[in-house]
């Protein structure tokens, strides 16, 4: 029983065709009859499936080197058809249509007629050419007029964004401070391990790189003003910079674009609530206010790394390196670099 269905089983997902002329029953090795008849009756069966391309390829070009009058394919027996199967099959109907044959497609299930419909609808469109390569000028112009259109796009929402905070300032209770206590939180608060690790790790690098050339001439000392300038003036308000554009300018890049996909910003202006007002200046007033902590927090982390390196390898204690870094460094220096943040 077992191998009944085995067989049986085998037959349905082999694919095969059988070439006899309509009406009656080929005669084993009997190819005359077929040249002779008016009508060939072409016989679909098994599965006609990526696996099986070769063979039915091989047997639908004795199918139509016989061919001699119309064909009907008869694809009742026909278990499955996939779109490598579907598209041998248009080919081959093409093919005997262009040599002058009527074929005739018979039993052909639903599905695998709209599955036929579609290979022939993708092989007979025709390719679309590629439109012309615009010329050097051309090019040009349209970088132009893009980069044009992005500047005054970009000045538009400044000269908005400083009318909306213009009136927010006017009128204090306009101004949505849950939400700027929301956005101190993310952006100012939860960046401070990565802007202290990076600044300390700035202030250790700094001071070894630094102490190697002190020490020919004497002059550890002034490590305390390699690290306090380079750090409070430069690069301290630089790294905060860097880390909070990329941090923060992504998250809120993010949270507004999927506000606008969503069509949220839409229906804001429906119920007459500004856009800027409600996203962009709580953000911004947060940032003007975390990046100067954020700042100075980075000053810190940077001088004791520097502080630390010094004691280690220029044998300058912690007393000695504050006591030169205030008189190497005024406020004005300081203010400088709390300054550049915002």
């Amino acid at each position: 029983m077992m191998e009944r269905i085995t067989k049986k089983l085998s037959e349905q997902r082999t694919a095969r065709l059988v070439i006899e002329p309509a009406g009656r029953p080929r005669l084993p090795g009997d190819t005359s009859s077929i040249k002779n008849a008016s009508s060939i009756r072409v016989s679909c069966t098994g599965a006609w499936v990526m696996q099986e391309i070769e063979q039915l390829n091989q047997q639908l070009k004795l199918t139509v080197w016989l061919a001699n009058g119309n064909l009907i394919f008869d694809c009742t027996a026909l278990t499955a058809l996939d779109t490598t199967g579907a598209w041998l099959l248009q080919q081959t109907i093409q093919s005997l249509q262009q040599h002058g044959h009527a074929v005739t497609l018979n039993g052909l299930k639903p599905e695998f007629h709209t599955l036929l419909q579609l290979v022939s609808y993708s092989v007979n469109t025709p390719n679309t050419p590629a439109p012309p390569q615009p010329n050097l000028l051309t090019r040009i112009g349209r970088r132009a007029w893009y980069s044009m259109i992005r500047v005054s796009e970009m000045l538009v929402f400044i000269g908005e964004t400083a009318i909306v905070l213009w009136h927010s300032l006017l009128q204090p209770r306009r101004i949505r401070w849950r939400a700027i206590l929301h956005n101190l939180q993310s952006a100012g608060f939860e960046a401070l391990p990565i802007v202290g690790l990076l600044s300390f790790l700035m202030g250790l690098v700094i001071s070894y790189q630094g102490a190697d050339q002190l020490q020919r001439f004497g002059a550890n000392i002034f490590i305390a003003d390699l690290v306090g300038l380079s750090m409070l003036r430069e690069l301290s308000p630089l790294l905060t910079a860097i880390i909070v554009a990329g941090r923060s300018g992504s998250a809120y890049a993010a949270q507004i674009g999927t506000m606008k996909v969503t069509e949220e910003i839409d229906a804001l202006r429906t119920i007459g609530v500004g856009p800027t007002e409600l996203l962009v200046i709580p953000k911004l007033l947060a940032l003007v206010i975390a990046l100067p902590l954020l700042t100075v927090y980075a000053d810190v982390a940077g001088l004791f790394g520097g502080m630390i390196m010094a004691s280690s390898k220029l044998d300058v204690s912690f007393t000695v390196f504050l006591d030169r870094l205030t008189d190497a460094v005024s406020l004005s220096s300081f203010l400088t670099g709390v300054g550049k943040a915002p």
